[in-house]
């Protein structure tokens, strides 16, 4: 498990490459991997974003999101877990948040990757305050429900 809080924009392609390289007791064991990234859009709640400040608690949020990956790895079989997310400045097309997983199989890499963001987006410590068109700031106070079709 890795887990990186980053303060610049990051590519989530490379920083998959780069952790899957470093663990070679992987080779010929997964069957699946599943990535999703998060990334900003210039819309909320009908009003135009044109950026957003990520807040975070050092310390605490990395201890959060082991606990989150620690959980997940205990109900699914899993090799091996990289989070990825970015706090600071970010604007509309920046990747915010990188989730990838690992596993034997692709029903226990999808499962553990949705547990793993919905759990990120409502136990872990952070907060968005956005910056709209107008000028206007504001805090982020609900996150959308991933699980609404």
């Amino acid at each position: 498990m890795n887990i990186k809080i980053v303060t610049k924009p990051f590519d989530p392609w490379q920083e998959i490459q780069q952790f899957q390289k470093t663990f070679s007791d992987m080779n010929g064991k997964f069957g699946a991997t599943s990535v999703f990234v998060g990334t900003m859009r210039d819309f909320n709640d009908g009003d135009d974003i044109k950026g957003m400040t990520l807040e975070y608690y050092p310390g605490m949020t990395e201890k959060q999101l082991g606990q989150i990956i620690t959980e997940a790895m205990k109900k699914w079989s899993v090799l091996n877990v990289l989070v990825v997310h970015r706090v600071g400045n970010v604007f509309p097309d920046d990747a915010i948040v990188l989730v990838s997983v690992w596993s034997s199989h692709r029903g226990d890499a999808f499962d553990t990757s949705r547990y793993i963001m919905e759990a990120l987006k409502s136990k872990a410590p952070f907060w968005k305050k956005e910056l709209l068109v107008s000028d206007e700031k504001r805090w982020v106070r609900n996150n959308t429900d991933g699980y609404k079709n």
